[in-house]
């Protein structure tokens, strides 16, 4: 494998736990958008990993071994695995926000983790280096369902956390990209806050995804799209808006729709970028990026899932399978996410 190419189904060794280790016999694992990247975009050097590895970077299943010292799951228990392994030391880490480690040269790799510079699950088993990075799952739910939760359902969960103060019930969200992560994102801003929700996107089938959701109102990402937010806001713009796609003219249309005051949050890597200065947007409207979750979010998420507040449209794929799954995603003919069952 190198980058810049397709990936390829391989044969390879079981791997075995070593002390506080815990080896998953995986049950789902979701293919994901910056997988893409990863094979077609990177350029070597771009990240500190070194090739080859196994994809698959959202993860559930059983634990099936576990190394010496480890205590707090036992072989059989169904988990998740937290997916960025940071150094488990710093301040941050030590907060569960292993997502933004402080001392990368502490963990086991560098500014990733399991299908992010080390082997993922997209295999039968996955070797996680520290127990701390398993959660074990509710009764009620399965690891196929719980695995694309892991990063789809816990990226947006962040950062709409980050904003629940300025989520209330005479705000207005707006979900820009109704895709793998936006369709959950939907969910979770009307399961957890009392605010209007707006999604916008360019595809007949993801606005018709958004009201089935739960979406107040869908927007199709046009010239007109500024126009219609502001008009179903009553001439104020959007209390924050949540960009899952990452491009110039999303982030540009969540600016310009934005209300003073607001939150615009950019989580997806299209590679989008705009001008920044005191005019470029209304007062006091504060734009930031988000990266992954924590893992107490992770906690909290399986816990709203259990009870049927949220859920992510998924379509299987048996392993053997596993190259068409991304052949479709990048097409664009998955709905929601594609989850890879060994």
């Amino acid at each position: 494998m190198d980058w810049k190419s397709e990936p390829e189904l391989v044969e390879v060794p079981d791997p075995t736990p070593g002390p506080g280790q815990v080896l998953v016999k995986i049950g789902g694992a979701g293919a994901c958008h910056s997988d893409l990247h990863l094979m077609h975009d990177f350029e070597p050097g771009m990240m500190p990993w070194q090739l080859p590895f196994t994809l698959g970077h959202e993860n559930a299943g059983w634990v099936a071994a576990v190394g010496a010292g480890v205590g707090t799951v036992t072989e059989g228990d169904a988990v998740a695995v937290y997916g960025p392994w940071g150094c488990g030391t710093c301040e941050r880490c030590m907060g569960g926000a292993e997502n933004y480690c402080e001392n990368p040269a502490g963990a086991p790799v560098l500014s990733g983790g399991a299908g992010l510079g080390m082997d993922g699950g997209m295999a039968e088993y996955l070797l996680v280096p520290a127990e701390r990075l398993v959660v074990k799952l509710p009764e009620s739910m399965t690891p196929v369902t719980a695995a694309a939760l892991t990063d789809a359902g816990l990226t947006p969960y962040h950062a709409i956390r980050r904003s629940w103060p300025k989520l209330t019930p005479t705000s207005t969200a707006v979900v820009i990209g109704v895709g793998g992560l936006g369709h959950v994102a939907v969910q979770l801003v009307k399961a957890t806050t009392a605010a209007r929700l707006i999604a916008v996107d360019n595809r007949s089938e993801a606005l018709e995804l958004a009201r089935e959701m739960g979406a107040d109102h869908v927007v199709r990402s046009d010239e007109q799209a500024v126009e219609a937010i502001w008009e179903l806001t009553g001439g104020r713009g959007a209390d924050v808006l949540l960009d899952f796609v990452g491009a110039d003219a999303t982030i540009e249309l969540a600016r310009a729709a934005a209300r003073p005051l607001g939150d615009v949050t950019i989580v997806g890597i299209a590679g989008g970028s705009v001008p920044l200065s005191f005019f470029s947007q209304p007062y006091e409207v504060s734009i930031q990026t988000t990266y992954w979750g924590t893992r107490p979010e992770l906690v909290e998420l399986l816990d709203l899932a259990a009870r049927g507040l949220v859920h992510v449209e998924s379509t299987t794929y048996p392993l053997d399978d596993a190259l068409q799954a991304y052949r479709d995603l990048r097409a664009g003919r998955v709905r929601g996410r594609a989850v890879i069952v060994p």
